[in-house]
């Protein structure tokens, strides 16, 4: 049976009487998974209510049963509330978590969990991956999304979302340093002070992979000229943020809709001094 398959087997289950854990012990799934499922599609004890179907055309994910209400923004908020809602870990370490369960980035996940700068995320992201308690949290988000398929048209509205807020200087470093002058000798010295002469230049610099949001980078190269990196398209993704604004969540909506708005100023005043 395919994951639908055995959503609609285990709600039969659920309708039925059976318990969430019996329920998980006979399709092989965790007590949260069933939990999940429960609040996801509205699975209600009450015989009058419907059953939430997912249906399938080619690839694209179409929910029936006005699956945009205000029950299913409810829901998804219970299920993310029942995510965070572990004593083992502080609020902090729960985002932290639900980041990396996504990204598999412990500094960019630590960054967006914490509000500090990427050299701290850098070393702490590392350190709190070694926290079992962390790490098992981590292992079952990771679960409880494959399990229960959790990857949909919000998932796709957040990617473009990034994409639409990603800045260059997110992956690279530039600007000007002060290095030796060599010649064929190696470097050269001041002759009156002893010291190695120093000029001014350019750099740019890239970040170390395990450091940024791979999934914002469309290409990365070695050329003739040195390497270089290319990011999705932010305008495109605009656009189809805008053709899509009601797949998001209420706060991803806001969001992009601010994003959108200072786009299309900025678009504006270039065109009045053109």
């Amino acid at each position: 049976m395919n994951n639908e398959e055995v959503r609609e087997k285990a709600h039969e289950d659920y309708l039925a009487g059976m318990k969430y854990k019996d329920i998980a012990e006979k399709y092989g799934v965790t007590v949260n998974t069933v939990k999940s499922w429960k609040t996801r599609y509205g699975w209600s004890k009450n015989s009058n209510a419907p059953l939430r179907k997912s249906v399938h055309t080619k690839g694209k994910k179409v929910c029936t049963q006005n699956s945009r209400d205000a029950e299913e923004e409810k829901a998804l908020a219970e299920a993310v509330k029942q995510m965070i809602d572990n004593p083992d870990l502080t609020s902090k370490q729960a985002l932290f978590c639900i980041y990396y369960a996504n990204s598999n980035n412990a500094t960019v996940s630590y960054q967006k969990a914490y509000d500090c700068n990427r050299e701290t995320a850098m070393a702490a992201g590392c350190r709190m991956l070694r926290n079992v308690k962390v790490r098992e949290e981590i292992e079952r988000l990771k679960k409880e999304k494959y399990e229960a398929a959790m990857f949909d048209e919000k998932d796709i509205f957040q990617w473009h979302l990034d994409i639409a807020t990603a800045s260059i200087t997110d992956y690279v470093s530039f600007g000007r340093e002060e290095v030796p002058v060599i010649n064929m000798l190696g470097p050269v010295m001041n002759e009156k002070t002893g010291k190695p002469l120093t000029k001014e230049v350019n750099y740019v610099k890239f970040r170390e992979s395990d450091e940024v949001d791979g999934r914002i980078i469309k290409k990365v190269k070695m050329g003739k000229d040195g390497a270089s990196i290319e990011l999705y398209d932010a305008s495109r993704s605009m656009e189809w943020l805008e053709k899509n604004l009601q797949a998001g969540t209420d706060a991803q909506r806001n969001l992009a809709g601010q994003i959108i708005e200072a786009y299309r100023k900025r678009e504006g005043e270039s065109s009045d001094r053109e």
